[in-house]
């Protein structure tokens, strides 16, 4: 029984930093290229290139974080992200 309380903590961390850093680096790229004052192929192009370094800090930051919540709270910084990044798609109506 011991042996899954201490497992608990590494898997959360392990899901954080795969999914959590991917959703995070995802929303960071498309905020990142929809306000850069570029092209738009330009800001898509040097926001993707900052996607390699950021999913990297991310998963990183997961690991050497002490606190599991603020892990996830900086996984969560994900959906403001999101809506800046996605803010087009979400108003347009179906139809």
């Amino acid at each position: 029984m011991k042996t899954n309380a201490r497992m608990w903590p590494i898997f959360s961390r392990i899901t954080a930093a795969l999914m959590g850093g991917y959703a995070f680096t995802y929303t960071f790229t498309a905020a990142v290229a929809r306000l850069l004052p570029f092209d738009p192929i330009d800001a898509m192009i040097t926001a993707t290139l900052l996607s390699f370094v950021i999913y990297t800090l991310a998963i990183l930051w997961a690991f050497a974080c002490r606190s599991l919540l603020k892990v996830w709270a900086g996984v969560a910084l994900a959906l403001p992200l999101g809506v800046i990044g996605f803010w087009s798609q979400l108003m347009e109506r179906p139809g």
